[in-house]
Parts: C-alpha cells; structure tokens; sequence
C-alpha cells in the first residue's frame, strides 16, 4: 500500500514531498536548534550572507531548511523523469529522499551543503544532457560553473571534480581534451570571482582562513552517536541490495542510463573519499550522499517483485527515521 501509493506516477502524488517533509520535521520545527558550526564551516563566501541574516533564529532556519529540501526533492525527481535512468516512470526518488533525510535530525536546520547541493544537481543536470550531442562545450562549460558556485557555499564540493571530469569522458562522443578544459575552467571561474572580490575588499587572508578551517578542522559527529549509527547501517544495506539491482540490470539498461548510474557511483565514491580524507567533513555530506542512494534504493524497491518485502522495507524505514526523531529530542 505505501510502496505502491510512493511510487505511483501521478502529478497529484506530488503534494507527498512537502507532506512527508512536515511529518519529520515536526519534532525540529516544534524544538529548533541552531546547527554546531565548527570555526569558519559557517563562513564560507556566498553563505555567509545568509549566515549573518538568519543566525539568530533556529526557527527561521529550520523552517528555511526544509523548505530546501523539498525543493531538492523536486529536482531530484525533474533529473529521474528527464533522463529516465529509472526504467519505469515513478515518483519514487523524491519522497525517498525526503524520508531518508528525515532520519538525519542535526541536519534539519540550516548548513551551508543545503545550498551546495541546489548546484550540485544543476550541474548534474546540465552534465547529463551532454550525451550523445555533437556540440557539447556550452553544457560543460555550465556544469562545472555550477559546481564551482555550490563549492563556494560548501568547500569540499570541489572533491567531485574528478567524477564530472569522467562524467565528460563517459557522456561524449570523443574525448578531447578540450572538453576537460572547459569543465575545469568553468569550475575554476567562480573560484576566480571570489578571489578577485576578496583582494577587492581586502578579504584574502580570511578567504584563504576559511579555506584552510574548512579543510583541515577535524569535524566527526558520527562519535559516540549510536542512533545514526544503527541508521546509516540499515542504509548501508539497503544501498547494497539497490547496487546489487542495479549490477543484475546492468545489461538490460538504455546505454544512456548505464552512463548515468556509473556517474552516480563515481560521485557516491568521492563522497566517501571525501569523509575519509578531509578531516573537516563529516554528517552534513549526508545529504550530498543521499542523491544517488536514492536513486539506487528506488530503483530497487521499484523492480522489487514480492509487494510484501517492498512494504515490509519502507514500513522498517519509516519506524527507524521516527525512532530518530524520538531519540534526537
């Protein structure tokens, strides 16, 4: 019943987002609290703003913040139903995101990722359209500029450089060299902005702080928190079982949706290189990492055969996000 009412096809099912958003977020939205920056996470150049208008209201925040996420949500539906990678049309992603973010409480107030990741599926977007078009430097130009504006709300967005770059080997028809060079020129223009305003205000040295606070300020909010623990692991495994779909289908994909999913993987593995690597990463790349288990999880649960384990999965999913948010207050 709630699988088949999520992944029905249908415009109406569209009121589900901000629905299932006011569900879990209730608890955050009655109990605010403002998000535990470390020194400089809040202070990144086009967040800061932001920042400074709405720092003294955890309501307003919260608020916002969901508000972010349901809009993310119908953006990670708009890619699924623009480029089909889900082989049957479903609605299925977007209200999986929104569940799966639920569980997640400290992330249900304002973070600079939560803008980041706006032009992080914009850039995919822009991306993906390259495939197959004999002209495609104008797309790649737009995403790595998009990539490199949601980097200057969220620094260790640039880890994802990589996997755009092999999204454009995988997406075009010969691999020139100068299509590498537009992706990175385009991610590095807005780089070159900030630093150009910051030397005009006389900014620098605390652009250059910012960067350095957000790369090496060791950040770990998974310590000691056993209920996002016993969370992440169920999402480890239904993660694995969608990964394990995906590989049975591999060949039975569009050639265009393969190319998809193996970007998508590329980005999920940077991700995880990234919380490895860079001391200052930590719970916030949660959200990042919940686009593609999204996709990966709906795709399973969408050619799952037996109804019964398909309801049995979201019913365990739906208990585990509402122990979180008992347990978070």
């Amino acid at each position: 019943m709630i699988l088949r009412i999520l992944k029905a096809n249908q415009s109406g099912n569209y009121i589900l987002f901000p629905i299932i958003g006011l569900l879990f977020w209730g608890e955050s939205l009655l109990h605010p609290q403002l998000y535990p920056f470390f020194l400089g996470e809040n202070k990144n150049l086009l967040y800061l703003p932001i920042d400074n208008f709405l720092k003294n209201s955890a309501f307003t925040q919260s608020v916002t913040a969901l508000i972010l996420v349901i809009i993310l949500a119908f953006m990670v539906q708009q890619i699924n139903s623009r480029y089909a990678f889900i082989r049957i049309r479903t609605l299925l992603p977007a209200p999986l995101f929104v569940i799966l973010l639920g569980g997640i409480t400290e992330m249900h107030t304002l973070h600079p990722v939560s803008f980041a990741v706006i032009f992080l599926l914009l850039a995919i977007s822009r991306l993906f359209s390259i495939y197959d078009k004999t002209k495609p430097y104008p797309a790649i130009f737009d995403s790595g500029f998009l990539l490199g504006i949601g980097t200057l709300f969220y620094l260790n967005l640039f880890i994802l450089i990589p996997a755009f770059l092999a999204g454009v080997a995988f997406l075009t028809r010969d691999n020139r060299w100068r299509e590498f060079i537009v992706m990175i020129i385009g991610f590095l223009l807005p780089i070159f902005f900030a630093f150009t305003y910051a030397i005009l205000t006389e900014q620098f040295m605390e652009l250059l702080k910012t960067f350095e606070q957000n790369l090496i300020t060791d950040n770990n909010h998974f310590k000691s928190n056993v209920p996002l623990h016993i969370f992440l692991g169920f999402l480890i495994l239904l993660t694995t079982l969608g990964s394990i779909k995906i590989i049975q289908q591999y060949d039975t994909k569009k050639v265009s949706s393969r190319k998809y999913f193996t970007i998508f993987f590329l980005i999920f593995i940077f991700l995880v290189f990234s919380f490895i690597l860079i001391p200052a990463t930590s719970q916030e790349i949660l959200i990042i990492i919940l686009i593609p288990v999204s996709y990966l999880i709906s795709n399973f649960l969408a050619f799952m055969k037996g109804r019964f384990w398909g309801e049995l999965i979201l019913i365990m999913l739906f208990g585990i996000v509402i122990y979180m948010q008992i347990v978070a207050n």
